[in-house]
């Protein structure tokens, strides 16, 4: 057996050395997801991430220790609640349907209508909002300084014991930013596995990019630009939902909501930005008769034709979107 030659001059880490850079090493993405460019603010690190799953499920985030974030965005529901506005503390009923965090990694703005310009101000907002978690920011550091179990963990994350609402909030930031959907047949398909899609399937993406051009905003390895549309959805309501107009005051975003990702579309149930419609042939049903008209009326938005046929083969492809990595299951325990 021949002894492996040492070049002179070169630096031999120690095993254990090895073991934990390896260990710290970001997450690589799904087939058919883009690298991840993780903020230099807030960069990867295991601990970060471990802390931030215990806080995403602990429910004494809450006033009434009731609600977590992931009561809204349930992994077991595709990272949403599956029903058509979301429920916070006291039962109380928000106004709109609780987008997935899958892949939220490759959007920079949050929220329906982008208010929020990170994942950390997003993590930020539903613990103060009092329909959601009923929190002050300070009540919240507060109760999260008061479990013991927390401190050594906010150490290990970001090297001393100091906890306060930026730490809480980059924590859980770190931890979604790990949530991603992809190897899906879809991707595999791509790669040159023709037998991953069937001929429905097949008949499904060709209809998506050549006939529906559903592309245009559903675009890129996301499934999304992440940009703002007004397709009509609840606009014909006494006191509508004006959506990134209420952000910006910009006439051109009047009742336009961001695109959401169609990576898990199947699990996300129901859809649209006030979950009015409740499966996918819905979805494809609306499209095709062209949304609802009003003085904003996205100009891509118009009536499709679609047969039959065409959209029980567009609703198969939406389905090939559905893949692997972003399966969590809630903590066992939680500090003390």
């Amino acid at each position: 057996m021949k002894r492996r030659r040492i070049l002179a001059g070169a630096i031999v880490l120690p095993a254990f050395l090895l073991v934990s850079r390896a260990a710290d090493m970001p997450p690589k993405p799904p087939l058919g997801l883009a690298p991840v460019e993780w903020p230099k603010d807030n960069p990867y690190s295991k601990a970060r991430v471990d802390l931030g799953r215990l806080l995403y499920f602990d429910r004494r985030l809450s006033a009434d220790e009731t609600v977590s974030c992931a009561s809204c965005h349930d992994p077991q529901m595709g990272f949403t609640d599956n029903a058509p506005v979301s429920t916070g503390i006291k039962a109380q009923k928000g106004g709109r349907s609780a987008p997935t965090v899958i892949n939220r990694v490759y959007s920079m703005a949050q929220f329906w209508d982008g208010r929020a310009a990170s994942l950390e101000e997003q993590a930020k907002g539903p613990i103060a909002n009092p329909i959601e978690m009923g929190m002050t920011h300070d009540a919240a550091v507060r109760r999260i300084r008061e479990i013991p179990g927390y401190r050594p963990l906010f150490a290990k994350a970001f090297g001393t014991e100091d906890i306060d609402i930026d730490r809480i909030a980059k924590a859980i930031a770190c931890f979604e930013r790990t949530v991603m959907s992809g190897n899906a047949p879809y991707d595999r398909y791509r790669r040159g596995e023709k037998s991953a899609l069937s001929a429905q399937q097949v008949r499904g993406l060709d209809i998506f990019v050549n006939k529906a051009k559903c592309d245009q905003c559903h675009e890129g390895a996301n499934f999304t630009l992440n940009s703002y549309h007004n397709l009509g959805v609840g606009i014909d309501k006494p006191e509508p939902d004006l959506g990134r107009y209420v952000v910006t005051k910009d006439a051109r975003d009047w009742g336009a909501f961001k695109t959401p990702t169609l990576r898990e579309i199947e699990h996300t149930a129901p859809y649209m930005h006030d979950g009015s419609l409740k499966t996918l042939e819905e979805v494809v049903e609306y499209y095709d008769k062209g949304g609802t008209a009003n003085k904003n009326l996205d100009p891509a938005i118009r009536p499709l034709h679609l047969t039959d046929q065409d959209k029980k083969d567009l609703v198969a492809f939406l389905k090939t979107l559905s893949g692997q990595g972003w399966q969590v299951t809630p903590p066992a325990e939680f500090p003390k």
